[in-house]
This record gives C-alpha cells, sequence and structure tokens, in this order.
C-alpha cells in the first residue's frame, strides 16, 4: 500500500462505464460486471485504485446503468468508499463524451480510469504522485511495445512519444513507440480539450489528447514494469484471469481496512 493516501487531498478518481463491449455483447449483459477471478470488472479497477489511496470516485454509468448502479452503490457500503454517477444518455458515442460528462464532478485534478483495464495500484501511485502544470494531462503509457504478453495489436491505442511529450495517439497510427495503458492524471483543461474536439468532429479520448498536444500540455509517464491489461473480449478475460493467478494476485484489499 502507497503510504501517502491520495484521497485525502480531495482527488477522486472517474471510471468510465458507459459503454456496451459489442465484444462481450454474445455472452456478457454487462462487460463492467463480468466476472475476473470471482470480482466483477470494475470492481477489479475501484479497489485497485482504493489502493493506491483514492476513496472518492465518480462512475459514468450508460449502457445497463440499472444493473451497474446498484452494483456500485453495494460496494461502496461494503468498502468505505463514496461512489457517485453521471449518465451518458449518449454512450453510444465515442468515449470521449462520457469523460467530458464528469465534468462537473471530477474537480480540477482527477485519475481517469476505464472500467476494463486492470492494473497495479503501485503505478497509479505513481501516477498520482506527478506534478502536472495547469491544464495538462499525463498518460501512463507502456513502451514495451515488442511481443507485449497482455496487448492486443489490433485494438489498443498507440502513442508516439518524444522528451516526456506525446506527439501522435491513436489505434491506427504506424509508428509509435508506446500503448496507452487507459490510466490518465486528468486537470480541468481536459475537458476544454474535449470539447475543442468535439467542435471538430472527434468525438474521442484520444481527440481531445490530440487537442492538448498541440499545446505541449500531453505528457507521458511509463509505467515500466507495472501490470496492466484491457479486459475487452472473452480471451482478454481468460488471460487477465490467469496473469492474475500467476501473479499470485489475489482480490483487491477491502477499503474498511485502514491504510
Amino acid at each position: 500500500m502507497p503510504g501517502k493516501s491520495i484521497g485525502e487531498c480531495g482527488v477522486k478518481g472517474v471510471v468510465i462505464a458507459a459503454g456496451r463491449g459489442s465484444r462481450f455483447q454474445e455472452t456478457r449483459e454487462s462487460k463492467p460486471l463480468c466476472p475476473v477471478l470471482g470480482r466483477a470488472l470494475i470492481e477489479w479497477v475501484i479497489l485497485s485504485a482504493r489502493q493506491a489511496g483514492l476513496r472518492d470516485f465518480v462512475v459514468v454509468t450508460g449502457y445497463a446503468r440499472e444493473k451497474v448502479e446498484p452494483h456500485l452503490r453495494d460496494l461502496a457500503l461494503r468498502e468505505g468508499i463514496t461512489v457517485s454517477f453521471v449518465f451518458n444518455d449518449e454512450w453510444e458515442k465515442e468515449n470521449g463524451l462520457s469523460v467530458a460528462k464528469a465534468e462537473n464532478l471530477a474537480g480540477d485534478k482527477f485519475a481517469l480510469l476505464m472500467s476494463d483495464h486492470i492494473f497495479d495500484p503501485d503505478v497509479l501511485a505513481r501516477l498520482m504522485a506527478q506534478p502536472v502544470g495547469r491544464d495538462e494531462t499525463i498518460l501512463a503509457v507502456d513502451t514495451n511495445v515488442t511481443d507485449h504478453p497482455t496487448v492486443d495489436l489490433d485494438d489498443v491505442t498507440k502513442v508516439m512519444v518524444e522528451d516526456g511529450k506525446i506527439l501522435a495517439i491513436g489505434k491506427t497510427i504506424e509508428a509509435y513507440n508506446a500503448f496507452d495503458t487507459g490510466m490518465f492524471l486528468g486537470t480541468s483543461g481536459l475537458f476544454r480539450a474535449l470539447e475543442e474536439s468535439r467542435k471538430r468532429g472527434d468525438f474521442s479520448l484520444s481527440g481531445g489528447m490530440r487537442i492538448l498536444m498541440e499545446g505541449r500540455k500531453a505528457r507521458v509517464m511509463d509505467v515500466g514494469r507495472g501490470f496492466w491489461i484491457d479486459v475487452d473480449d472473452e480471451r482478454a478475460r481468460e488471460k487477465a484471469e490467469a496473469l492474475l493467478a500467476a501473479r499470485g494476485a489475489s482480490l483487491p484489499a477491502s477499503g474498511n481496512q485502514k491504510s
């Protein structure tokens, strides 16, 4: 457990859980509630963030909100955390719109997380400890781009990095030297960037990062050997279970444990 409790500094965790998860559609009613080693996928995200020090969460829901929200209300009661909800009624659009919906609750600085990315709490703790300038956003990236054990090259968002700043980002860019891990340290400048991106017709989170990139406000932190995996389909779920078991991982510790 990290020594400093980030949550006590007033920083919130913003978790995006609005999409349908079409690659799970045939086998799962709700992607965030998909079980991984006996616990819902989104619980791994929230409780790992809890281990990193966060206690206050904003969850953006959309598809299957009637299942996801009650589940997380129960989780909050059990684990001693606070969970607020924002509903994205345009959840079928790209993920940048879901991020934008959290603006009124996120605060000036926040951890932005995806409900389908499992990660090592220490990686998030390191990200949260990074100094971040006004209007900047820091993306946690993985620079191991050769034969990565958890990455689906056809689906992962790729990043070109130089001197700690993003030069290009997207799923289809040809030149890249890092992968997007789905963990961000954001500021209010991200919401303004997403608004500008929408004006240009791009509703994606990567679109917002490209706007920040133009002003050299999009930075990175390398996760090094830190573990992360995007659980985007049944095959990835099975891989996540196998890798977590091999690492000796257990269910995330209860939030009721004292730091």
